[in-house]
């Protein structure tokens, strides 16, 4: 491809060249050639009714514009832009700079070290360029447009000084950025490029499934032993050298596309119509009469307008730029006004398109349309000097082409983008698995797989335990967020379909995200950038360093240096400039070169979140709070749940330290923090088998850890940990959390009512439960006046439904209902067909089992369930049951719920069968007592 550039700019700049000088061509266009299909006729061509002289002229620009510009446009359509970005000259021109080493760089100095160092230029995201950027792409293309018609469609001179000045540009410009920001931010070519080749040539291919690290036209170099490496600097967010079809979808509801879609629509029709409305007929046009006027600028001040058979005394010079605007101001104009009549439609009949699916085909067929209108005059006055045989095969390829394009394009969606996108990191995953899939597939490999056919192996696969399935998803979650793909927030959302192809609940995606967290901290920090773009600069800039610290080990015949060593060679200061690396940006990636280094800071990450997490615990020990131990079991057990996590995490370590200096300290900080938890889970786990014995010793030496008093915890300090908890992405513990604020003080959880936004239906049915009350109560609040809740906590409190997934309780809940009884009242009856699972939530109850003509007698207590075996056997209950003290409530769903939940939740269902084997268990145990 370097080779090919090459080739391709020497042709172009010789093209140029003979712009300027040319002394040969011209004898092909003389009226008297004998064999050439260029010379002149005798044919009259008019202009506002006078016949043109014309006379012999030079080829440059009929080979500019009648066969190199509408090359471009069929390139980009049917090849993509992937193809033309690698061969386009005027990107190959601008990277002369880089390749020179002669970058506008900024200097930055570390005040604290005093350290200097060098960072290449680039966009910024956040100014005024970076914003408009498009607009004034659109705008050189506007003006590029009219320059042709007023100046330089035939005038040679002015062609060549137009097109080294924009060489001339390019190259600046790749001084003064770094990366593509020719390509990206100034190139009037660019919005052509995306309107042609976006979502994807026809021919193109597809960056989210390839299997290719280098995808695309994304910046590249060549190593010396001929593998390519990338050279990308994030320039750009998304980037269409990367994945076009990403950049698209990202970009398809910005007014600024719309603005360039339709305006260039109106554009290029205002561009031919123009020379219609100025000639006043086709033949000035498809004669190609145009490209050979060499007194161009002499007409600017001409009429510019010629209609009805009457000149218009309007000076071409103002005419030009008149129609153009106006046309792009219809085109955009019409544009908007179809879209929105396409969406009216659409609610009118329906149909339930989105509002992205029904843009997207609308631009599709502006693409489709404007590239057929180009070519029914893009290239003309060269096509008709073939045969019409050759015209005929000539058009009938541009329509057959571009209307595959039309057909393959239209299918695409957003959804169908993230499909693919998640199948193929799934199928990633699932090569990682090892799993034997020969059996299935019939010779076929995971990576000859669809999208929907990955899915459908993965459920039918023996080996595909529900533990590989967590693996699996996990992994595919872990390569999102580093990619950028989703973050903390979004990963919920765009993650669904996937979800549902797996059978990933949602409780399931907020383990997997807390699990994450855990092993990679920084992966859920909302401050670190990230994008697919910025792990590709970082990885880049990793490989290099790599293969320079092997060449130095070469060179000198001794074991790989370590990079800190080299980190004031010009080498490495050349690729930090290269790659924009930041202080921060180099400290991430050195510790990635000392597996040790970076597992301790991890786990000293790790540990300094324990005592938050301690102290968060302690503030649940308000005496206040006391009264509503059903609510605070909630939260304690997400708490305990988080530092187990992180306890076994910081074993893991550990592990890998073993003798290390750094693991004596960190065995003692961990021992210090949480000992009971630590003291659990040795026990519990094998870890004595896995630790040195001197790490064993810090970690159950006597010790205890430092005892908080709850009472020396301030209000505030008390309500700071309690809103930490409505971070969490779980909404039984956004309303727990909620409920618990309440309580400490009300006007402050009203507040935090007003002032969030949750997206669960329970926490927003607790807040407008906390909105009704009156600010000024000082009396606890009972669960009692928040009825869905209050069932949620009694069913997550219960023996039967502990530790079920949250949103299934909360289901459930939703679909509950709560009964009072008072003492001696009967509850169920012996005989009754059981038609719902009851469980006591407060108050006692008396089971009366017939064991022949005795009777034996079973109490009750609050969280137990009663007939659970009949319900699930749906069968008469053999047992009476009687409420036992003053006030007794049962909880009550019905067994159609029950079966619902069953059938729509395998989890649940497997849950339900875990705990019906141990009850039956003991139950065979007691009977066997007896």
């Amino acid at each position: 491809m370097h080779w090919t550039r090459w080739v391709l700019t020497v042709g172009w700049l010789l093209i140029v060249a003979s712009l300027l000088y040319d002394p040969w061509t011209s004898a092909l266009t003389a009226s008297d050639h004998p064999w050439s299909p260029l010379r002149l006729t005798e044919t009259c061509v008019q202009v506002q009714g006078q016949c043109l002289s014309e006379q012999p002229y030079q080829l440059g620009t009929t080979l500019f514009w009648g066969a190199i510009v509408p090359a471009g446009i069929f390139i980009l359509l049917v090849f993509g832009h992937e193809l033309w970005r690698r061969i386009c000259p005027l990107s190959f021109l601008s990277q002369i700079p880089r390749a020179l080493g002669w970058q506008r760089q900024f200097r930055r100095e570390n005040k604290k070290t005093g350290k200097v160092r060098y960072e290449l230029a680039k966009v910024s995201s956040d100014s005024w360029l970076g914003r408009n950027y498009l607009y004034v792409q659109f705008g050189w293309l506007f003006i590029g447009l009219c320059g042709r018609i007023l100046f330089f469609n035939a005038d040679r001179l002015v062609l060549a000084s137009w097109i080294l000045f924009t060489v001339a540009a390019a190259i600046f410009v790749g001084y003064w950025y770094g990366g593509k920001s020719w390509c990206q931010y100034f190139c009037p070519m660019a919005p052509v490029q995306s309107i042609y080749s976006e979502p994807g040539g026809l021919l193109g291919s597809k960056a989210h499934t390839s299997e290719q690290l280098i995808t695309q036209s994304m910046c590249r170099t060549v190593l010396p032993d001929g593998k390519e490496q990338s050279a990308c600097v994030a320039c750009q967010n998304p980037c269409i050298d990367i994945d076009a079809e990403r950049t698209y979808w990202s970009s398809l509801n910005k007014p600024e596309t719309s603005f360039l879609r339709y305006g260039y629509v109106g554009l290029v029709i205002g561009y031919f119509g123009y020379y219609y409305v100025y000639a006043g007929n086709w033949n000035y046009y498809f004669s190609g009469a145009w490209l050979r006027q060499t007194d161009q600028l002499a007409s600017l001040m001409d009429p510019g307008l010629y209609l009805f058979g009457q000149a218009i005394n309007i000076p071409k010079l103002v005419a030009v730029p008149l129609v153009l605007g106006g046309c792009t101001a219809i085109g955009y104009w019409g544009g908007q006004w179809i879209e929105k009549r396409a969406k009216s439609h659409n609610r009118r009949q329906q149909r339930n398109l989105t509002v992205e699916t029904i843009r997207h085909r609308i631009f599709t067929l502006c693409t489709f349309g404007i590239f057929n209108f180009f070519f029914i005059f893009g290239g003309r006055p060269l096509v008709q000097l073939f045969p019409w045989s050759v015209q005929y095969l000539y058009d009938l390829g541009l329509v057959s082409l571009s209307t595959l394009w039309l057909y393959k394009t239209w299918r695409r969606s957003p959804d169908l983008y993230s499909r693919e996108n998640l199948a193929n990191r799934f199928r990633k995953q699932l090569e990682k698995l090892q799993l034997n899939v020969s059996q299935f597939l019939e010779g076929r490999t995971l990576s000859d797989l669809n999208t929907h056919e990955v899915y459908v192996l993965a459920k039918v696969l023996p080996g595909f335990t529900r533990e590989k399935r967590h693996q699996a998803y996990k992994g595919v979650v872990r390569e999102a967020l580093e990619e950028g793909y989703v973050n903390y927030s979004s990963s919920l959302e765009v993650l669904q379909q996937m979800r549902q192809e797996l059978g990933i609940t949602d409780d399931e995606h907020r383990l997997v995200l807390e699990e994450l967290g855990i092993e990679d901290p920084e992966l859920l920090n909302p401050d670190r950038q990230r994008s697919l773009e910025n792990q590709i600069r970082l990885s880049g800039y990793r490989k290099s360093l790599e293969r320079l610290l092997l060449l130095q080990s070469k060179q000198s015949d001794r074991t790989i240096p370590e990079p800190e060593s080299l980190q004031d060679s010009a080498t490495i200061q050349s690729l930090r400039r290269q790659y924009s690396i930041t202080p921060q940006e180099e400290e991430w990636i050195l510790s990635g070169f000392s597996g040790n280094a970076s597992s301790v800071k991890k786990a000293e990450f790790l540990l300094g979140r324990l005592p938050d997490l301690v102290d968060c615990d302690c503030a649940l020990n308000q005496p206040t709070l006391q009264a509503h131990q059903a609510v605070l079991a909630v939260l304690r057990e997400n708490i305990r749940h988080k530092i187990e996590l992180i306890v076994r995490s910081v074993l893991d370590t550990l592990e890998q330290l073993q003798s290390e200096p750094e693991a004596i300290p960190l065995a003692q900080s961990l021992q210090q923090t949480v000992p009971a938890i630590v003291g659990e889970l040795l026990e519990q786990e094998n870890w004595g088998d896995r630790l040195s014995t001197a790490i064993l010793q810090c970690l159950t030496q006597a010790g205890e850890a430092q005892i908080i008093d709850p009472l020396d915890l301030s209000l505030q300090a008390t309500l700071g940990h309690l809103e930490i908890l409505l971070q969490e992405q779980n909404p039984l513990i956004q309303a727990a959390a909620l409920y618990v604020i309440a309580q400490l003080d009300t006007e402050r959880s009203q507040a935090i009512a007003h002032s969030h936004h949750f997206n669960s239906r329970l926490v927003q049915d607790t807040l407008e439960r906390l909105l009704s009350l009156s600010s000024k109560s000082t009396v606890n609040l009972s669960l009692t006046e928040f009825p869905w809740f209050e069932k949620v906590v009694y069913l997550f409190t219960s023996d039967f439904f502990h530790r079920m997934q949250s949103d299934t309780l909360i289901a459930l809940a939703d679909r509950a209902e709560v009964r009072t009884y008072n003492q001696g009242d009967i509850i169920t009856e012996a005989g009754d067909t059981c038609r719902e699972l009851l469980l006591l939530i407060e108050g006692d109850a008396k089971v009366h089992y017939q064991m022949g003509t005795e009777v034996r007698v079973e109490q009750l207590h609050p969280g137990q369930t009663l007939d659970e075996l009949e319900v699930l056997a749906h069968s008469n209950s053999e047992n009476t049951i009687v409420a036992d003290s003053e006030t007794t409530r049962i909880l009550a769903i019905s067994v159609d719920t029950f079966d619902d939940l069953l059938d729509q939740d395998p989890d649940f269902a497997r849950r339900v069968l875990e705990l019906e084997s141990r009850q039956l268990q003991r139950f065979v145990r007691s009977v066997q007592s007896i």
